[in-house]
């Protein structure tokens, strides 16, 4: 993994993944068998966390108006499910009662960052609608924040629109306004954890700071003298807070499941199977977001699932050939090299599973990601292929194209570097 990459994935990690606090849930998660149990809320926050502060003016918080909770409960389910006319009429009624507050403009922002998300980092259509509604989500937080200095949700919407800000430049190499945002980002998340006891909405960031500001450190050590400038993290404190958030957060429980798929099926934590029940759960849920059925659709591959995988995967390619709103040629790759590893291995059905192989390279092609990823597994597949129809010279030009493409040790270079050793023109 080169350092551009790895920059980038600190800035998202310490800002967008760190600070994206206004994405959620109406549903929350349950807790799994054998997760361990999560300490009260005043044990969790840091040292500099006071108890709850009883003394607060929390009238005009949105954040924790039960009522407005009720109201867009509906709206933040049609988000997730990719419904995003639907989510966007309500929030704009929310905006338009309450013009001066952060929260409509956040909302519309993260409805726009989850329509720009399926088709990958190479799309640039949404980038100056999103910009727009953070710029407002700044404007309307930090007039709050000058009115009262104890006013912690705008803290909290400050950290989450600068966060989100610094992921998009981040995605774009925009080091300079990357780097300015997630400093931002940073400040005002310290801020809003004074308010940690007042909800588990305000853990989100914290908890994915907590968790990923060690990670970084133990995997990179080369970026240990940029972490010195950051709060140290806890790595047993942020899984557990993340949890919290899950099972319990309204606006932000999504985003904890959605994030904590990932984590638990790392090499780190090791803990596929408690990922894939969440993965499920979201795919559950929100059966129409292509992202959360991916995710489900390759944790069954890897867990040997294979007719959960074959099931989600042809409803993937099902949902993108009828043009389904979020289902675009990012979202084919994966899905299309499934099937033709089933069709592949478990089916023998080796037409089929070539044209699968073939459709994974097209997609990777539309979604910009070509000579990558599923594109040198699918052409990996075909070598394969060739070689079980003793077509050496399509198996040779295959190869070929992998050991180029690929990276020194991993498997399918190695593959294809001995078999070409053996079988020298």
């Amino acid at each position: 993994m080169n350092r551009s990459f790895v920059l980038r994935y600190w800035l998202m990690i310490t800002t967008f993944m760190l600070s994206m606090l206004g994405g959620s849930v109406v549903g929350q998660a349950q807790g799994q068998p054998g997760t361990p149990p999560v300490p009260p809320m005043r044990e969790i926050a840091l040292d500099s966390v006071r108890a709850v502060p009883q003394a607060l003016d929390i009238a005009g918080w949105l954040l924790l108006d039960k009522d407005i909770q009720l109201e867009l409960g509906g709206a933040v389910q049609n988000l997730y499910n990719f419904k995003f006319d639907k989510a966007d009429k309500q929030f704009h009624s929310l905006q338009r009662r309450y013009p001066q507050h952060p929260m409509a403009y956040f909302l519309l922002g993260l409805s726009t960052w989850w329509r720009m998300m399926p088709a990958g980092p190479t799309d640039t259509r949404y980038d100056q609608r999103f910009l727009a509604y953070l710029d407002t989500t700044q404007t309307r937080a930090e007039a709050l924040y000058k009115a009262d200095a104890r006013n912690y949700e705008a803290c909290f919407f400050l950290s989450a629109a600068y966060g989100m800000e610094a992921r998009l430049h981040a995605e774009r190499h925009n080091w300079r306004k990357a780097t300015v945002a997630s400093r931002r980002a940073l400040i005002y998340l310290e801020k809003s954890k004074e308010a940690n006891g007042l909800s588990s909405e305000f853990l989100f960031g914290e908890g994915l700071f907590n968790y990923y500001a060690v990670w970084i450190g133990e995997e990179y050590k080369w970026l240990r003298p940029v972490l010195f400038f950051f709060p140290k993290g806890n790595r047993e404190r942020g899984l557990a807070q993340l949890r919290e958030v899950g099972r319990t957060a309204f606006y932000t429980g999504t985003e904890a499941n959605f994030f904590l798929v990932t984590i638990l099926n790392s090499e780190r934590e090791k803990k596929s199977a408690e990922a894939y029940t969440l993965a499920r759960q979201l795919t559950t849920q929100f059966p129409d977001n292509s992202r959360f059925q991916l995710d489900y659709a390759k944790l069954c591959f890897k867990l040997g699932k294979f007719e959960e995988s074959e099931a989600a995967s042809l409803s993937v390619l099902r949902k993108y050939a009828a043009g389904q709103v979020g289902y675009e040629a990012h979202a084919g790759r994966a899905a299309t090299y499934i099937m033709g590893y089933l069709m592949h291995y478990k089916y023998h059905d080796l037409p089929q599973a070539q044209d699968y192989y073939q459709r994974c390279m097209a997609y990777s092609e539309q979604a910009g990601m070509a000579k990558q990823g599923y594109y040198i597994f699918a052409e990996a597949g075909l070598a394969r292929l060739a070689l079980q129809k003793s077509d050496h010279a399509t198996a040779r030009r295959y190869y070929r194209a992998v050991l180029e493409q690929s990276e020194n040790g991993e498997d399918e270079y190695l593959e294809a570097r001995d078999w070409l050793r053996k079988h020298p023109q």
